[in-house]
């Protein structure tokens, strides 16, 4: 027997030895694969039919972008989207992003940990206040608002502002821009300059770039675990107490959709123009999901977002017994 034989005979052995850790391997790519299936299945549908509830209503498949993660692996988070890569204004949905930055600038020694501060914090996240998170982007980015600056000094101050921008591009955050103070009446100044000397001139994000950094703070993955603890403090809403405000973040947004008993953590947004929420759910039935739901030119439509909300939360709590059925 030749050299060329035995070997022809040798690599035809191995090809039909089975391999288990690659059998393995592609079960669970498959198993992942099926679960990412099913949970794009559930935003199809909340979409399709938020999309149909809402046509008399004029809106669009532009109009709307929806982040799902579902946490019930908190180690193996699954996503999903529809738009989720859409740049959008985020109204005071960016707020989410400074609170973690500060808990990176506090971490990292980079700020002074202050009632003042702690007080701008709780401000911004639950009353969502404007006034406060000024405060917070000026002591993060070491910046003020003030008259016109000139050339070379606004070049300066913009680079100072866009540190924030920096620390997430860092942790490779990408298609957002989180550099500028939510106004209501709008900016002066060299706050005006900056927007229109560098470009974007304002903040934008994706439901996918909230989605992730909501769900690391969920998971106790953004910064530390226990710097999470302290914003998911902060996050934390009653979807079933009493309000007089139709606004109100508990109530305004994904919480009129859960059922009893159901946990809910969010920052909404909203302006003129734009309604946003960003919610982590806890539902009774085990499910755990976070849920990012941008709307534009639509502000005025409080019940998309709970309406969409709906179909989500009927959806992963299908999904969540089917996963249980299957484990016995």
């Amino acid at each position: 027997m030749n050299h060329s034989f035995r070997l022809a005979i040798l690599l035809s052995f191995i090809a039909m030895t089975p391999v288990p850790i690659a059998r393995s391997q592609t079960k669970n790519a498959s198993a992942d694969t099926t679960s990412a299936t099913q949970l794009q299945a559930v935003i199809d549908a909340a979409v399709h039919q938020t999309l149909s509830k809402f046509a008399d209503k004029q809106l669009k498949p532009d109009q709307l972008a929806v982040t799902l993660v579902d946490l019930r692996d908190p180690l193996h988070p699954v996503r999903a989207s529809y738009r989720g890569d859409a740049q959008i204004y985020p109204a005071s949905v960016v707020k989410l992003f400074y609170l973690a930055a500060v808990h990176r600038w506090l971490e990292d020694g980079k700020l002074q940990d202050t009632e003042e501060l702690r007080r701008a914090l709780r401000d911004m996240i639950v009353q969502s206040y404007n006034e406060a998170t000024h405060y917070i982007v000026d002591v993060l980015t070491g910046t003020t608002s003030g008259p016109e600056l000139s050339p070379d000094e606004l070049k300066t101050w913009a680079d100072k502002r866009n540190a924030v921008n920096r620390c997430f591009a860092s942790l490779g955050y990408t298609n957002i821009n989180v550099n500028k103070k939510p106004w209501c009446e709008g900016p002066y100044g060299r706050e005006t300059q900056a927007s229109k000397a560098f470009k974007p001139g304002r903040n934008l994000l994706t439901t996918d770039a909230t989605a992730r950094l909501l769900t690391e703070i969920v998971t106790g993955k953004a910064v530390t675990a226990k710097r999470c603890a302290e914003m998911m403090e902060l996050l934390k809403r009653d979807p079933f107490g009493k309000t007089d405000d139709p606004d109100d973040q508990a109530h305004g947004f994904s919480g009129p959709a859960l059922p009893p008993d159901a946990k809910l953590w969010s920052k909404a947004g909203w302006t003129s123009e734009t309604r946003h929420d960003a919610a982590y759910i806890e539902l009774p039935s085990g499910a755990k999901f976070v849920l990012v739901t941008f709307t534009i030119d639509h502000a005025n439509e409080r019940d998309i977002i709970p309406a969409l909300a709906r179909v989500v939360v009927g959806g992963m709590s299908e999904s969540n017994e089917r996963g249980r059925q299957n484990q016995r």
